[in-house]
């Protein structure tokens, strides 16, 4: 059967956009590796509570700008921003 080439065309579009987002990702846990580094030698807390939610309320307001739904974009920030703070729990305690 033939692949249609307008579904093809969205398809190659939506792997281009995942494959970016991954490296974006891989990216941002460089750096937060590091601050969990720095965080771990100054003796600072894994988590940065007042922190998050400023990034929570900036993000919520990108969302809204770019048309895309603000909860999700929360959702989707917490989750990263748990991650974050699991590797950075696992930073301290390797120390």
């Amino acid at each position: 059967m033939a692949q249609d080439p307008v579904l093809a065309a969205f398809r190659q579009s939506i792997d281009n956009i995942d494959a970016a987002l991954i490296f974006m990702l891989a990216e941002r846990f460089k750096i937060t590796k590091a601050v969990g580094e720095y965080k771990a030698r100054t003796d600072l807390p894994p988590a940065d509570p007042g922190r998050e939610e400023e990034q929570i309320a900036r993000m919520k307001r990108l969302a809204v700008d770019a048309d895309l739904d603000p909860d999700f974009s929360e959702k989707f920030l917490r989750f990263v921003i748990d991650e974050v703070i699991r590797h950075h729990e696992k930073i301290r305690d390797q120390g």
